[in-house]
């Protein structure tokens, strides 16, 4: 896809405290206390900054942490893996590509058949968009993701 994705101050200007915190200050959400730990809806994850498509909900799973969490990004390329030193510990921090974005963390305890990563993310860094709503909201071209997936 070509649309260009990126943190404009109008975009920051539309977010919450929590989601600016969350994204633009490399803050966390509590666990089991978020929008989307327990979304099961069919859809797609975008930056709540920029609109980026993120992640899909066919690669979505339970982890038992508390937050979203996903097997791999929607494509490789729209995230950014940063090492995280913080907290007396080093950690993989993943942000989204266009925007800058802080959206979580890497783990690697994620499941081994479905390549054993863990994307621990924030729901405040995220927009959930319902399958339903992919084409009017200009993410058509990610329909046969859902359409692959209930085929298999």
């Amino acid at each position: 896809m070509s649309t260009e994705y990126r943190k404009t101050s109008e975009a920051l200007s539309r977010l919450t405290d929590h989601q600016f915190a969350v994204t633009q200050d490399d803050a966390t959400e509590p666990p089991f206390r978020n929008e989307y730990w327990d979304n099961h809806e069919d859809g797609i994850y975008v930056d709540v900054v920029s609109g980026q498509p993120l992640f899909s909900s066919t690669d979505k799973f339970e982890s038992g942490s508390g937050w979203p969490s996903f097997t791999r990004p929607i494509d490789e390329a729209a995230v950014v893996e940063k090492t995280d030193r913080s907290l007396w510990m080093t950690r993989t921090e993943v942000r989204s590509a266009g925007a800058d974005s802080h959206l979580g963390h890497l783990f690697d305890d994620g499941p081994r058949d479905a390549g054993g990563l863990r994307y621990c993310m924030n729901s405040a860094a995220l927009r959930f968009v319902p399958v339903a709503e992919l084409e009017e909201q200009g993410y058509g071209a990610y329909l046969p993701l859902f359409r692959e997936s209930r085929a298999s």
